[in-house]
């Protein structure tokens, strides 16, 4: 039998790394290396946004992708990430439902809000940074 107390922490580990991982691919290695903020806020203006938000996006997601690997903050970054996945999924609306569309479609986008709300239920689960153990707090005594 699987007790939720044992698995639960490492089901919010697996879901917190994995999407950190993606983050990180998507906002360093892709917008900020591949393409360069240049590159970001260019394609940003072209599809309406204001270029600056590329690269607000492209920081984003990459402080977002280590927060989440690291398991800081883990529920504010998840639901702060939120809107900004929701903006990509409208974006992506008009595209079709398969990401492999030609410009992308809406599924992939839509499905991150999903995860995201999912790990701002779960928290940070396992091997999570204690940021208040970090910075000299003290950890409250679970009653």
């Amino acid at each position: 039998m699987i007790h939720d107390r044992v698995t639960t922490p490492y089901a919010a580990l697996l879901l917190r790394v994995a999407m950190g991982i993606l983050f990180l691919a998507h906002g360093l290695l892709m917008k900020i290396l591949t393409f360069g903020f240049a590159g970001v806020m260019g394609y940003f203006g072209s599809i309406g946004y204001p270029p600056i938000l590329g690269a607000v996006v492209a920081v984003a997601e990459t402080l977002a992708g280590i927060a989440l690997i690291l398991g800081v903050w883990v529920r504010p970054v998840s639901l702060a990430l939120v809107p900004l996945m929701i903006g990509a999924t409208l974006q992506h609306i008009g595209n079709g439902w398969v990401f492999s569309a030609r410009g992308g479609g809406w599924e992939f986008p839509a499905f991150w809000v999903v995860l995201l709300v999912v790990q701002a239920g779960l928290g940070a689960g396992a091997h999570a940074l204690d940021v208040r153990r970090l910075l000299g707090g003290r950890r409250p005594v679970a009653a």
